[in-house]
């Protein structure tokens, strides 16, 4: 094997375990909680289904049509069929009743937030956000608050990406309950980090809640996705999970 070769495979490799977005990337970034492993389970077990019914679906149309469609047979005094109108009315029922249990559960599994060990704070503001760390203290007495910028085209520096690097970034520890109070200073906006399975509306005047269950360390990003305005898509949102210890040495060092 050629050098390129090899270099190619490792990049390829790299890709996958690093996690990293890529420009033009169409995927989301690997889960890295519960919640949104549970969210991937689901659409594919119902996405597996789906593709059975619909394959069996159309091969029942197929067979019709070659079948019926050369038959010499006129079935004009055949008005209706009880029993198959049954049948297509109750499968589907039954179907969408199995579709539904385990979504709720899950529905339910991620918007429950007890007993949570910290509190971040997210207020969104056009077109930034500011983050709050309510449980914590600093040197002055105050409660460790900061505001994040998207960093403009022109300063990126190496490795960073466009779109989505910002000037400072939240900082959580990995193997956590946190809880998000998620709200908004001005119009609506929307806290969406696909990798953690978070998705929730910043509305000015209200405070909503979610939490998540970080499992592993690395560099997490999301998304304003909600439009706000002219510059809606400068605010992204970068999450760095650390270790329980690094996260304590950024504590002290804020």
């Amino acid at each position: 094997m050629s050098e390129i070769k090899k270099i190619e495979n490792k990049m390829f490799i790299n890709k996958i375990f690093n996690d990293v977005p890529t420009p033009w990337g169409v995927f989301f970034q690997d889960s890295a909680t519960p919640n949104m492993e549970g969210i991937i389970e689901l659409h594919n077990n119902i996405f597996f289904y789906l593709c059975i019914i619909l394959g069996l679906v159309s091969y029942i149309f197929l067979n019709v049509i070659t079948v019926y469609n050369n038959s010499k047979i006129a079935y004009k005094y055949m008005n209706h069929g009880q029993f198959i109108e049954i049948v297509w009315t109750t499968f589907p029922a039954v179907i969408l009743l199995i579709i539904a249990f385990p979504s709720f559960i899950l529905l339910y599994i991620c918007d429950e937030v007890i007993a949570p060990a910290m509190t971040i704070k997210a207020i969104g503001l056009q077109w930034y956000w500011k983050y709050e760390y309510s449980d914590f203290i600093n040197e002055k007495g105050e409660t460790i608050e900061f505001e994040s910028y998207i960093v403009p085209e022109d300063l990126l520096e190496e490795g960073q990406l466009r779109m989505l690097d910002v000037d400072a970034s939240v900082v959580c520890p990995v193997d956590t309950h946190i809880r998000f109070i998620v709200t908004s200073a001005d119009v609506i906006h929307d806290f969406c980090i696909p990798s953690l399975g978070v998705k929730v509306d910043a509305s000015p005047g209200r405070l909503n809640q979610t939490s998540a269950l970080i499992q592993r360390e690395g560099v997490y990003y999301g998304q304003c996705s909600e439009l706000c305005g002219v510059m809606h898509s400068a605010m992204p949102i970068k999450i760095e999970a650390v270790s329980l210890g690094e996260f304590l040495s950024w504590i002290d060092e804020q």
